[in-house]
C-alpha cells in the first residue's frame, strides 16, 4: 500500500461498493489496486466504513458472496412507491420446498417428498432453480442416483443473509423430520 494512504483505500472502496450492483467479495476489491492487500486489511476498512454510515439511511452490509450497500428498512416503504413493480408470489407448494431444501440441505426429490408427505411437483423446482436459489450440488450413491439439492449464494444475498445459520430457527423442527417409515433415497 505504498502508493496509497488508507483514508484514500477507504474512499475507492466505498465508490466501488456506491457503483456495484452485486455484492464485492475480497477478491474483487484487491482486483482494483496494483498494490498486495491483505483480507486483514480489507475486513478493517470496511468495517470502518460500516460504522462511517451507521446512522445514515443506508448501511454497509457483509452478505454470502460480498459486501454491498442497501437501504435500510425503516425507509423501504416509501421507496416502494417509487417502483410499485411487485416481487414475484410463490406458491405455498414452492415455499414449502425451498423451505427442507434450506433447512435440510442437501436432499433429493425424495427426501422433499418423505417431509411433506406429497409428490414434488418439477414446476417448483424449476422456479427455484430460475430465481438462482437452488442448484444440483450432487447426487446420492443410491440406485439411480438422484439429483442432491441445496440453496445458492443467491439465495442467502436476496434474503440478507451471511450463513445458513442465520436461517430463523423453525417453531416446529418435527415438521421437517421425515415420517419415520418414509425411505428417504
Amino acid at each position: 500500500m505504498r502508493d496509497m494512504n488508507l483514508h484514500k483505500l477507504e474512499s475507492t472502496l466505498e465508490a466501488a461498493l456506491l457503483a456495484a450492483q452485486e455484492p464485492l467479495s475480497l477478491a474483487d476489491f484487491k482486483k482494483m489496486f496494483d498494490d498486495e492487500l491483505s483480507d486483514d486489511l480489507l475486513r478493517k476498512c470496511l468495517e470502518k466504513l460500516r460504522a462511517a454510515w451507521q446512522d445514515r439511511p443506508a448501511e454497509l452490509v457483509r452478505l454470502a458472496s460480498g459486501w454491498r450497500f442497501r437501504v435500510r428498512a425503516e425507509y423501504m416503504p416509501h421507496l416502494e412507491r417509487l417502483s410499485p413493480e411487485k416481487p414475484p408470489k410463490y406458491s405455498r407448494v414452492v415455499l414449502e420446498t425451498l423451505a427442507v431444501i434450506a433447512y435440510r440441505q442437501p436432499v433429493t426429490r425424495g427426501d422433499i417428498e418423505a417431509i411433506r408427505g406429497v409428490a414434488v411437483n418439477a414446476n417448483a423446482i424449476r422456479a427455484l432453480e430460475e430465481r438462482g436459489w437452488i442448484d444440483v450440488v450432487g447426487h446420492r450413491e443410491t440406485p439411480g442416483r438422484p439429483a442432491l439439492y441445496a440453496t445458492t449464494r443467491k439465495f442467502l444475498d436476496d434474503l440478507g443473509l451471511l450463513t445458513l445459520g442465520e436461517l430463523p430457527a423453525l417453531e416446529a423442527q418435527g415438521r421437517l423430520n421425515p415420517p419415520e417409515s418414509a425411505d428417504a433415497s
